[in-house]
């Protein structure tokens, strides 16, 4: 009996022992399952892109607003009544059409006749300089025939025409020239007088229409935005007061402020993209047409205004509104191409890591032209090699569960995620 109560404890505890070991090895099975997942799962994810040929614009981009250099104000610093308006708004308008009636109050009457004898003054005065233009021309070629008639005498050229240099030292040579010579300057001075007087004519002749009762197209257009209507009260004496506007032909201007460091890529005549904010679905070409490239300093920030044309006329283009440029500064066909995210720079050169038999190597490219996403590769590179973007995820071995959702990393739209094995 003993014996079978021997033998009964022996066989459970062989039984336990082999429990045991059957349990030590499933748990050392499945910690081996473990490590080689979590292994598997500490390996980088990359963002990848494939190196292809295209086309690349590089542009800069500015903001500005419309101007307005085709839409001419028509003011008035006339005071008084409005008493009759001739036109309608969209009528299209000739140069000196009557378009308004004004009845001037007494005051108004009193500056449009003082702006009046301003004009006939003014007018006098271009009269009498050019009138003494003559006289001092007169004059200038008198000296000039008599210093030339001495300077080709005997007494002062050589009998081969040469000039005759001791002799024309003596004072009768010198005073003869230096009378012609300041005969030419006083005409010369006379002529910018004569340019003065007509400037101030032109001068008063605009402060006499601007103050006159009868209002006239200054050029060719088309009449809007009209302000005054019959009975209305006029007061410019102190500013002039808007009361239409004439549209004349041509395509819009805008002007736009670059900064210091993408002036000098602008030129004369390369083509722009334009956008505005009042029109958000709509975009506009256009071509520079003129570079300030001295510019102008506010508050530390230097500006370079740029004047960009369009290419087509729009009404609902209209002055003072906020706009957006891309001025394209070149581009390249049949080049090769990488995302701009590719790039790094290492030591001052430019590395792109690339997937090579599913390992990552580092090469050294040249770049050529950048555009908001893309880069120009000029050597280094081959088309068709598989670039990496940035990386999409990374789990660590170091007590993180296998079960770890990927973290975002750096994506480029359009490439592929890779896992790269064996490293």
């Amino acid at each position: 009996m003993m014996n079978k109560i021997q033998s009964f404890f022996s066989w459970i505890l062989a039984s336990k022992i082999r429990l045991i070991l059957a349990l030590v090895l499933l748990i050392g099975a499945g910690f081996g399952t473990y490590k080689l997942f979590l292994a598997k799962s500490a390996q980088p994810q990359y963002q990848t892109a494939t190196v292809e040929k295209g086309s690349i614009v590089a542009s800069v981009s500015a903001s500005g607003s419309i101007l307005s250099a085709n839409f001419v104000p028509l003011t008035t610093q006339a005071q008084g009544t409005v008493t009759q308006v001739y036109i309608k708004d969209g009528q299209q308008v000739i140069q000196g059409q009557k378009l308004m009636d004004i009845d001037l109050t007494s005051v108004g009457a009193q500056k449009n006749a003082s702006n009046w004898a301003a004009y006939l003054s003014a007018k006098n005065a271009l009269t009498t300089a050019q009138t003494n233009l003559f006289t001092l021309q007169s004059t200038m070629f008198s000296k000039w025939n008599v210093f030339m008639t001495l300077a080709q005498s005997t007494t002062y050229q050589n009998a081969d025409g040469s000039p005759n240099l001791p002799q024309r030292q003596d004072a009768p040579f010198n005073i003869a020239q230096d009378d012609w010579l300041a005969a030419q300057a006083t005409y010369a001075n006379q002529q910018s007088v004569v340019s003065q007087t007509q400037s101030s004519l032109n001068s008063a002749w605009l402060a006499y229409q601007a103050s006159a009762p009868t209002i006239t197209a200054p050029q060719a257009g088309k009449v809007t935005d009209i302000t005054a209507v019959p009975g209305m009260s006029i007061d410019g004496a102190t500013t002039a007061q808007r009361v239409a506007v004439i549209r004349s032909e041509g395509n819009p201007l805008a002007t736009f402020n670059l900064s210091e460091i993408d002036v000098a890529s602008a030129k004369v005549g390369q083509k722009a993209t334009i956008t505005l904010d009042s029109l958000p679905n709509r975009s506009f070409t256009g071509a520079v047409m003129s570079v300030d490239h001295v510019g102008s300093t506010t508050s530390n920030v230097t500006n370079y205004p740029v004047i960009i044309q369009f290419d087509t006329n729009n009404p609902e283009i209209l002055p003072n509104m906020t706009a957006s440029a891309n001025i394209i500064t070149q581009t390249k066909e049949n080049v090769l191409l990488v995302p701009s995210s590719a790039i790094q720079t290492q030591s001052g050169q430019s590395v792109v890591r690339i997937l090579k038999n599913n390992q990552v190597q580092n090469v050294t490219v040249e770049t050529g032209l950048s555009s908001d996403t893309q880069t120009e590769i000029v050597s280094g590179l081959s088309e068709g090699e598989t670039v990496i973007t940035g990386t999409v995820s990374t789990t660590s071995s170091s007590g993180n569960s296998p079960f770890s959702t990927f973290g975002s990393g750096n994506r480029t739209s359009g490439g592929n995620a890779v896992r790269v094995i064996g490293r």
